[in-house]
């Protein structure tokens, strides 16, 4: 029996956010190829519930905040042909907190998404600097995919000052980070060379022998491990890869892109698309095989499984969202994990006090407590939840030079937290919210992912 199963009443219910059954999104384009949105904001009460919750909002007074950039704009285009959309939608973060504050389920990201997509297809310059400065940004797979192939020249020239300098005041990518390094080695290769799905086929078999589970079980995972994990963090891939299959699951690393989440953020829906169109189809096959969709990055499972069927009519789309899960969250549904994790100890270097922080992607799947109670039984180990502010990065949002100071402001409550926290190492599942934490607190930050390695794992 999974832990998911009977969970106490006073816990938080794995199964809640995603149960195997189809996601209906909101139809705010019925039987229209316009830009009609007055399903959604139709239901719109204009109680501003959405604009108290927005980060940027908070320290931003210019910004006009959720409710104008969704409902109230909707209703300004339909009655107005010349109605444009406001270049403020630029400013929406895209942390999708105001979706889950409204009281009448108002498709607000998916109206901002919307909306930036046609700003930037329409009224954007595309010889802008900003609009170049986010194309680079939203198509950070690209740029990292090159980099992956000299790591070391490209670590040293990323972060060399002249050079970041010299992007700032050209591009208007902030000086002030210093970039990710890019690993030696990809997931990608390391997986190759580890023997692939043939590799993973052969440790599942043998888990399951020690384990007493029948050999051929049925167990089986596709892994869509995203762009940071495949060239930044193939530790988190790794770590992914040996929990799974410690429980017997056969994990798949098929053909995929990028989720689209930069994309979306900066208003490029043609690119995201296509990215789109590569994972769902190579998802849907395996899908149709019986696999499950596992993600260890909170933003690429909210993409699969609920920005996809909003935003696209691809063949196979709603199959993926149905059966798309976060990792942790799939194997406290489906195996005792909980019960595991009481009955082991860590440690060594991951014996730790960690400072927890939810993404706000995390929170809109409803997964913020997850981390937490997971390893709050765990011998060696003790997690504590630095509060439910944003940390302010928002994937590229906190990268451009304009914006630094707004998400430096957005995090400030969430560096305090870290800092009156008992642990120095921080901990999230969000690769940029990574970034924010080690960015304004100094902190190492780990993916709850490693820790269930080091737990788990011999």
């Amino acid at each position: 029996m999974s832990d998911a199963e009977t969970p106490p009443e006073t816990e938080f219910d794995p199964v809640a956010p995603n149960t195997g059954e189809e996601f209906e999104p909101v139809d705010v384009f019925p039987d229209s190829d316009d830009f009609d949105l007055r399903p959604g904001a139709d239901s719109c009460y204009k109680c501003s519930t959405c604009d108290t919750n927005c980060p940027v909002a908070e320290v931003d007074d210019d910004f006009p905040g959720p409710k104008f950039q969704g409902p109230e704009q909707w209703r300004l285009k339909q009655s107005d042909d010349d109605h444009e959309i406001d270049d403020s939608v630029m400013d929406c973060s895209n942390c999708m907190r105001c979706d889950n504050a409204c009281p009448s389920g108002v498709p607000l990201s998916q109206m901002h998404n919307t909306a930036r997509g046609e700003y930037v297809s329409e009224q954007m310059d595309k010889l802008s600097v900003e609009y170049i400065r986010n194309r680079i940004l939203a198509n950070y797979r690209t740029s990292a995919f090159l980099a992956s192939k000299v790591p070391r020249l490209a670590n040293f020239a990323m972060n060399f000052g002249p050079a970041r300098w010299v992007m700032e005041k050209t591009m208007g990518i902030t000086s002030e980070r210093d970039f990710p390094a890019f690993a030696k080695q990809t997931f990608r290769d390391w997986w190759a060379d580890r023997g692939g799905q043939v590799q993973s086929r052969e440790n599942a078999r043998a888990a399951r022998k020690r384990r007493g589970l029948p050999e051929d079980a049925d167990k089986k995972v596709a892994y869509f491990h995203g762009c940071y994990s495949n060239y930044n963090t193939p530790e988190v891939g790794k770590a992914t890869v040996r929990v799974f299959e410690e429980f017997g699951y056969e994990v798949v690393a098929p053909e995929q892109k990028c989720s689209g989440t930069p994309m979306f953020a900066n208003g490029m829906l043609d690119d995201a698309r296509r990215h789109a169109e590569t994972n769902v189809s190579s998802m849907s096959e395996l899908v149709d095989e019986g696999y499950h969709a596992i993600a260890s990055c909170t933003s690429c499972s909210m993409a699969l499984r609920q920005e996809y069927p909003e935003l696209f009519d691809i063949d196979g789309i709603d199959k993926v969202a149905e059966n798309t899960f976060e990792a942790v969250e799939y194997l406290r549904i489906h195996e005792d994990l909980k019960g595991e994790v009481q009955a082991a100890d860590v440690d060594g270097d991951l014996a730790e006090e960690f400072a927890y922080h939810a993404p706000c992607h995390s929170r809109n799947q409803g997964l913020d407590r997850q981390a937490v109670e997971l390893f709050r039984d765990l011998d060696g180990v003790e997690v504590e939840d630095v509060g439910d502010s944003c940390s302010g990065i928002s994937g590229t949002y906190g990268w451009k030079e304009e914006k630094y100071e707004k998400s430096m402001e957005i995090g400030e409550e969430m560096f305090e937290h870290m800092d009156h926290a008992e642990g120095e190492t921080g901990m999230t599942e969000c690769p940029t919210c990574a970034m924010q934490m080690e960015h304004g607190s100094g902190y190492e930050i780990r993916h709850p992912l490693e820790l269930l390695e080091a737990a788990l794992v011999e």
